[in-house]
């Protein structure tokens, strides 16, 4: 490498160990129902996922004397812990440089539409807080000598609010976290699986009172499936996104999110309709993101044929040499698809001959230790021909050695030692990836303080719809921190979730367990595996980067169709052990369904391409070209402004998606704080918004 990086930091920011878990604390009663002995475990507020947005909400509401326990399907082993990217991206207000104006930054986070402003503005305000709160814990983000965060630019980021510890910054920030919760002394349950959310009360009077799990050292004849209850009086979905959800997908395998429990609970989901798709390495092997420098070093890009042929497939598309590599360039900070980026041979158009490619049957790749071979008939790849912005980057950066492999052991080493860590060695061979799923925008429908639609649950992190169709890349990890606060602050000031909830809710678990084994058939013709690919392939194949209309009506009704017949017969398993996947499958399929729905809905009602999707329409007014002409197929409808202003709203009524859409929460920029006129509100509690005795918005 051309950077002497000393091995302990290179270990520490590649390799990072997460730490021991303490003992749990047992059941404190046993509650028989349906002929189930099941454990019964209190507290006072009750965190689902152990990513970063999860353990920042629950070291915050401890902090704030509130009883907290956590519950993880895997602790250390979700998209925050086991994701990433070259330089992971922390996006948070500049204050070195410049962007530490929070509505400037504000107007950037929703530039993207379909997202509250008033949101934004909370995530803004919030990011300072945010940052210097981990950095406190002791997150290692670099620093120049005067004590200057180091920043840079990222996709949808035209300022440059972009930090970064290196390839493993959300695990790292899972680290220290989770280390302040085990100082803390949080309980902590691994190996738990949220399954069913208990309310009591009805629509706008229903209020959480606890969650039922499946928990395997649980398990006894009494109780095979290993249910286990937890009763609160708050509780947080942070359990990610829906990883599982395609089949071309970068998540971490197992990563199921939460999305199809929150719609049988009756909560509201919002904006599921945007998602995130880029390049990265196939989650077979070792999934990962490959933005940043990685492709900032312009690697020749090749595909492989069935026969062995190598592609130089990219050549087909751009008209010149330097057009072509400056785009591979450019996917270093416009890293996700976007429709209009397709156009005017921009940066999109990489990600489409990809795609492409793959639907030939075709593998692709990375080569490091080759540059990119030329379009026909024009000049030789040079870092002497490049656009300018693409040629000031790589100056000012010194990377000017002859090959992307020695460009990259200057730019970045550990991108290199990343893939070794885990057996692939970039440094002498290819590196296959294709356009995967990464990010789910959308989620569960939350106000500006975290609260859902039912009284006592929120949603933070992946979990929670407070992103539209596009945003700056890394304000993801920023809003999980700041919302995990919010919540806190919210619970606490409640005061519900002080103590423990001792509250009867043997009438709610009896209706949850009913519902359990009407999906636990050992005799149904569906199984976990054929569900599984059903969904995946629908999703991958029909919702991805390319839609049209028919292919969605289409696979929204085939959606419609598996959960009637997972309703009617039920999943098969072999083993009570599969109990808690057979569900997570019904589940996904819902949520499936749900995405399904909402995405048919926009289209049908003339919704244009945005973000993560090309809506392709032989009556659109854009299509792409390529060097060899226009692209068949590719022609889409551009995206409307009023699309931008507004927002789909799902929630499942019966075994009916039920459709709304409102429009953007506007925030005042003109709205000024004045301290002794506002101080009042803070003092006695005003700004929370409690409303009523059970905390449900006035």
């Amino acid at each position: 490498m051309s950077l002497s990086v000393p091995q302990h930091i290179l270990d520490a920011l590649t390799d990072v160990a997460m730490p021991r878990l303490g003992g749990e604390p047992d059941p404190v009663d046993h509650l028989t129902v349906a002929g189930f002995d099941i454990p019964v475990f209190r507290c006072g507020g009750l965190v689902i996922g152990s990513g970063a947005a999860g353990l920042r909400t629950a070291v915050e509401m401890r902090r704030r004397a509130v009883d907290v326990v956590i519950i993880s399907q895997s602790a250390w082993g979700g998209t925050s812990a086991c994701s990433g990217s070259d330089k992971q991206t922390l996006h948070t207000a500049n204050t070195k440089d410049q962007g530490d104006n929070f509505k400037a930054m504000a107007a950037a986070i929703r530039a993207g539409g379909a997202m509250d402003e008033d949101t934004a503005y909370v995530e803004a305000v919030g990011s300072v807080r945010a940052m210097a709160s981990l950095q406190y814990l002791g997150l290692p983000l670099p620093q120049d000598n005067l004590g200057g965060t180091l920043r840079y630019q990222t996709d949808h980021d035209e300022v440059g609010r972009a930090t970064s510890c290196g390839p493993r910054t959300s695990r790292l920030m899972v680290k220290v976290l989770a280390e302040e919760a085990l100082r803390q002394g949080i309980p902590f349950y691994n190996h738990t699986t949220a399954v069913k959310v208990l309310t009591e009360g009805q629509g706008d009077h229903a209020r959480v009172v606890g969650v039922l799990t499946i928990r395997p050292k649980a398990s006894s004849k009494a109780n095979p499936y290993g249910l286990a209850l937890f009763q609160c009086a708050a509780l947080v979905f942070a359990a990610g996104g829906p990883g599982e959800l395609y089949r071309d997908s970068v998540f971490p395998n197992g990563c199921f999110g939460t999305l199809g429990v929150a719609l049988e609970t009756g909560l509201e989901l919002v904006n599921i309709t945007e998602s995130q798709f880029g390049i990265g390495t196939r989650r077979e092997g070792f999934p990962w993101n490959l933005s940043g420098t990685y492709v900032q070093v312009i690697p020749h890009i090749f595909s492989r044929d069935a026969a062995g042929n190598e592609h130089h497939f990219l050549a087909d598309y751009y008209r010149t040499t330097q057009e072509m590599a400056s785009n591979i360039f450019r996917k270093g900070y416009q890293w996700p698809f976007h429709a209009s980026r397709m156009l005017d041979f921009q940066s999109s158009l990489v990600d489409l001959a990809i795609f492409r490619e793959n639907q030939k049957g075709r593998q692709v790749f990375l080569d490091f230790n080759r540059n990119l071979l030329p379009v026909p008939g024009d000049a030789p790849f040079s870092l002497d021909r490049l656009d300018d912005d693409v040629a000031a980057y790589l100056s000012a950066a010194g990377a000017g050695q002859d090959l992307p492999i020695d460009r990259l052991s200057h730019m970045n080493p550990l991108a290199i030692e990343l893939y070794k860590r885990y057996k692939v060695d970039i440094t002498a061979a290819p590196l296959e990836f294709a356009v995967n799923n990464q990010h789910m925008n959308g989620g569960i429908a939350v106000d500006t303080w975290g609260r859902t639609n039912i009284a006592g649950i929120y949603a933070v992190g992946e979990a929670a719809g407070t992103h539209g169709a596009t945003r700056p890349g890394g304000s993801a990890l920023n809003a999980g921190q700041v919302f995990g606060t919010r919540v806190a602050e919210h619970v606490a000031a409640g005061g519900h979730a002080a103590k423990p909830s001792n509250q009867d809710a043997s009438a709610q678990a009896l209706v949850a367990v009913k519902d359990i084994k009407a999906v636990l058939k050992a005799d149904s013709p569906q199984t976990i595996r054929s569900v599984r690919a059903d969904v995946q392939a629908r999703m991958s194949d029909h919702a991805g980067i390319l839609c049209t209309a028919t292919d969605v009506a289409q696979a929204h009704v085939e959606a419609q169709q598996l959960n009637t017949a997972i309703r009617r017969h039920g999943i098969s398993f072999a083993r009570t052990s599969e109990a808690g996947r057979v569900l997570q499958w019904q589940q996904m399929a819902l949520a499936s369904e749900a995405v399904l729905s909402a995405l048919d809905f926009y289209i049908a009602q003339g919704g244009g391409s945005r973000g993560a999707r090309a809506i392709c329409d032989p009556e659109g007014a854009s299509l792409p070209e390529a060097r060899t002409g226009p692209l068949p197929k590719t022609r889409f409808r551009p995206e409307r402004h009023e699309d931008m202003q507004t927002q789909i709203l799902v929630r499942l009524d019966g075994t009916k998606m039920v459709i709304r859409m409102r429009p953007n929460r506007q925030f005042d920029e003109n709205t000024t704080s004045v301290f002794e006129r506002d101080w009042p509100a803070w003092l006695t509690g005003g700004i929370y918004d409690l409303g009523d005795a059970d905390g449900r918005p006035a």
